[in-house]
């Protein structure tokens, strides 16, 4: 009888507490009917429906694992208790356990098939479980925007699942999406500090932004905390590796042994192809050697290989556009130091511009040097020489045999000759043409001077002793000049 009274009283008693529970839980205080709750579990553990109350509390704190045990350890007390497999159901999908939640939705659906919200709740396990698949295929295809978008869809329906979140932080670091990575990251991490994979994903991210040294880490904090994580010890491998070829290259390079440091770079750019920051820094470290082993075509190929990785890297831009100067390619390097100048407007990069946009203005013009068949660093005397050879080698008199093509276009040459010998045997006009200036005023008629009083001039005319004689022993056409 004592034992009787005292089921009733403690029956009695737990109905109150779970009264006073539900009163809480309507006012939306769930941190009270939680307390109610446990009282009334306290007072009759072998209730079904009181786990079940706790259990829809604890969801709506958000705290879906202790709700899962509560929920599992309603049905167990009662298999007919369609609430308890409801709640479980849902706790399992807001994990993302979506196969178990859908037995779960399955076995209120036996119960009771006309159920519709069991009904919608199979339909979005089904949608949970295609996303799971979708997302898993384009991985392996490495298709990360369509993954990132799936996964957005399944947190959809289950929003505490951790192993979703961190797959869409991963492949947002793969797409170079770092704060939004990390921000998922550590918000998993404020939860869980002991989470492998988050910790993963954050050394992920620093791997990628080239401070490896705070990425390995990480990477292996997260070994330790799951010792088997094979992604971050593949992770951990690549960035010890990608951090010694570097060093190495950058050693050998500072002395000055190019064709290692070219050899060594390689090497580090076969290690891992989706870090784009750090590769993108090689590439632009090999374009120096190429610059530096006199091979600027590879140069700039390797400048447009880093500019492709990080189209905001300043150093790409001035490496490629040097080398654009270097063979005369002056639009292009316009357009990259223009690119340079608009990004940061320095006095450097101003001067930059300047000095190309002066290059390639100088470069419409005649270039007298080349006329001449000299350097720009010509003497007066090489000067000199250069104009006899030519003008003697391209007087029309010399052509005077030829066809009437022939000796127009020998007359053309000439013509330039003298013009050219003009221009650079003054050294004010001279200077003038160097820096690019126009030279209009000062040869308004340069076109229609007379080449053969310049070449009189210059060698002494006939008066000087020399004249133009056929040889008749040679083909027609053919001249000699004899010097008195």
């Amino acid at each position: 009888m004592l034992h009787l009274f005292l089921s009733l009283f403690s029956l009695r008693e737990a109905e109150g507490f779970k009264d006073q529970g539900n009163a809480f839980y309507v006012k939306k205080d769930y941190s009270e009917a939680f307390n109610y709750y446990t009282k009334a579990i306290d007072a009759c553990p072998k209730n079904a429906s009181y786990y079940g109350n706790r259990a829809a509390t604890l969801m709506m704190l958000c705290r879906f694992r202790e709700a899962l045990v509560d929920s599992q350890r309603a049905v167990r007390l009662d298999d007919c208790f369609m609430k308890g497999h409801l709640r479980e159901g849902k706790c399992h999908l807001s994990l993302g356990n979506a196969m178990a939640a859908s037995r779960c939705f399955q076995k209120v659906l036996e119960l009771e098939p006309s159920n519709s919200q069991a009904q919608q709740e199979h339909k979005n396990a089904t949608a949970v479980l295609e996303y799971e698949r979708m997302a898993e295929l384009d991985f392996e295809k490495r298709d990360f925007r369509k993954v990132v978008y799936s996964m957005d869809k399944a947190l959809g329906l289950a929003s505490t699942c951790h192993r979703f979140k961190i797959l869409k932080a991963e492949c947002l670091a793969l797409l170079g999406r770092y704060l939004e990575a990390q921000s998922v990251a550590s918000d998993i991490l404020r939860m869980d500090s002991t989470n492998g994979d988050a910790l993963y994903v954050r050394g992920l991210c620093l791997y990628y932004e080239d401070c490896i040294d705070k990425a390995v880490q990480f990477f292996v904090q997260a070994l330790r905390m799951a010792p088997d994580h094979e992604k971050s010890r593949l992770a951990c491998r690549n960035a010890k590796a990608l951090k010694a070829k570097k060093e190495e290259g950058n050693k050998v390079f500072k002395n000055s042994n190019f064709e290692a440091a070219y050899r060594l770079y390689s090497e580090a750019l076969a290690i891992d192809p989706n870090n784009i920051k750090t590769n993108a820094k090689l590439y632009c470290n090999r374009g120096t050697v190429g610059a530096k082993l006199n091979k600027p075509d590879q140069a700039i190929e390797d400048c447009t290989s880093a500019i492709k990785l990080d189209d905001t890297y300043i150093k790409a831009y001035l490496r490629r556009a040097q080398c654009y100067m270097d063979i005369e390619q002056y639009e292009e390097a316009v357009r990259d130091y223009e690119k340079v100048y608009q990004t940061e407007k320095t006095k450097e990069h101003k001067h930059l511009l300047k000095t190309a946009q002066l290059e390639l203005k100088k470069s419409k013009r005649k270039d007298y040097y080349k006329v001449l068949g000299v350097g720009k660093n010509a003497t007066e005397d090489e000067i000199k020489k250069a104009y006899r050879k030519r003008a003697l080698m391209h007087h029309p008199d010399r052509h005077s045999a030829a066809t009437p093509e022939v000796q127009k276009e020998e007359e053309k040459k000439f013509k330039e000759m003298g013009e050219a010998f003009t221009v650079l045997s003054d050294p004010k006009k001279k200077t003038r043409y160097d820096c690019g200036h126009d030279l209009e005023e000062d040869s308004n008629n340069m076109g229609d001077f007379n080449a053969n009083n310049i070449f009189k001039t210059f060698f002494g005319g006939p008066a000087g002793g020399f004249s133009f004689e056929s040889n008749h022993n040679q083909a027609p056409g053919n001249v000699f000049f004899q010097f008195g």
